[in-house]
């Protein structure tokens, strides 16, 4: 019954004599969708790859070289011994030298894999596996997808048969996903950086990932298709079905392969019968549509009813800055400030007054009257008496 109410899939005809073949779409594609949750495993997936390397333990420290101590008015650096040539007494050991060891040399002791939780990796392959079935998802990862007509793309069993190149690329173009192989084989292109020296000199985007249920050949007949992966159901791989971290891989399944995704992860009502007691994860909300929610009819009538009256404060005026507050609190206020413009204005005509009287000219004598000559005489006279 529950299969019943799930979406059916089409499987893709690859001769004309094919009958057409319909499969339920399994629950692990309707599963949440968590890129925090794949980008975190993801990060810590790839570290478990990496190989330990170190500088040599004797890098740096080759020398015959010893501080020359205190007292000689030169840094305590250990300084290589000799004489006659230009490399004695040169500093030597630490990292500022020359010919010196690294600072903080590395070492094959440091942490170098990570630890993952058993339900995150299984979450974050489920919600990578959900992300392949939507095109929008699938398109902006930028996978070329314009002629395939469905997806989940599914492909007969026959396919797993094959152990031809040429065989496969038929089936490729016949299902519309030959585009994204040529994509991927455009791509090609020397790495930038010192890979180029170890062995990995080119690189190439991702192409179509192939998930069977046997190996019959199958993995002969596509493994030289450029970007073209391939892995069984089995053994379903984070690092393939969201390289970089990045949800939305292009996925061919077989149709035995992808009917076992229900016995692999289990359904929404039945646990998975190869993980033990795992179930898959569910959407907290049912429903996102988070407006239809707000709108619907129970919540509106819970919710209060909106305020349309705009009440505004008011707004609290400094009475020393503002003259109106002030005569609000003071009336007496108004005076004095009258008061205090009335004498601005008199002291400003008064000084207008005082710059229109004539004024003498510099450096002419002044002319002193016969009574200030007369006080004059007296004082030289009272002067020449009392002396």
């Amino acid at each position: 019954m529950l299969s019943a109410a799930r979406p059916q899939i089409t499987v893709q005809r690859l001769t004309d004599d094919q009958p057409a073949q319909q499969v339920a779409l399994p629950s692990v594609f309707l599963a949440p969708i968590r890129p925090d949750i794949v980008h975190f495993v993801h990060t810590n997936m790839a570290k478990n790859r990496r190989q330990p390397y170190a500088v040599s333990d004797w890098a740096g420290h080759q020398h015959s070289a010893e501080s020359w101590g205190t007292g000689r008015a030169v840094a305590r650096i250990p300084r290589v011994s000799g004489s006659g040539t230009s490399r004695a007494a040169q500093g030597a050991f630490g990292n500022m030298c020359r010919k010196g060891r690294m600072y903080a040399p590395t070492k094959t002791w440091r942490k170098w894999h990570r630890k993952l939780n058993t339900n995150q990796k299984r979450y974050a392959v489920v919600s990578a596996l959900a992300a392949s079935a939507l095109p929008s998802l699938v398109m902006a990862r930028g996978h070329r997808v314009e002629k395939i007509s469905e997806i989940p793309l599914v492909v007969p069993d026959s396919v797993e048969s094959i152990n031809k190149t040429k065989k496969a690329v038929e089936v490729l173009k016949k299902v519309g996903g030959y585009d994204d192989c040529e994509k991927a084989a455009a791509s090609k292109k020397l790495r930038a950086g010192a890979g180029k020296m170890r062995n990995r000199r080119h690189v190439n985007r991702r192409g179509p990932l192939v998930v069977y249920n046997k190996e019959q050949g199958v993995s002969k007949a596509f493994r030289n298709l450029p970007g073209v992966e391939l892995v069984n159901v089995e053994r379903l791989n984070l690092l393939q079905l969201a390289p970089g971290g990045h949800l939305g891989r292009l996925v061919m399944w077989t149709q035995s392969a992808f009917q076992r995704l229900d016995e692999i992860f289990g359904t929404n009502r039945a646990v998975s019968r190869q993980k033990r007691n795992y179930k898959l994860p569910q959407n907290i909300m049912s429903n996102t549509d988070v407006t239809r929610i707000i709108n619907s009819d129970e919540i509106q009538s819970k919710v209060r009813p909106a305020i349309k009256t705009v009440r505004r404060s008011k707004l609290k005026k400094n009475p020393l800055k503002n003259l109106g507050a002030m005569v609000r609190l003071n009336p007496y206020s108004l005076q004095v400030r009258r008061a205090a413009l009335l004498a601005a204005e008199r002291k400003t005509q008064q000084a207008a007054a005082a710059s229109k009287k004539p004024q003498a000219k510099k450096g002419a004598k002044k002319v002193k009257t016969p009574k200030q000559l007369q006080q004059k005489r007296q004082a030289l006279t009272y002067k020449r008496i009392s002396a």
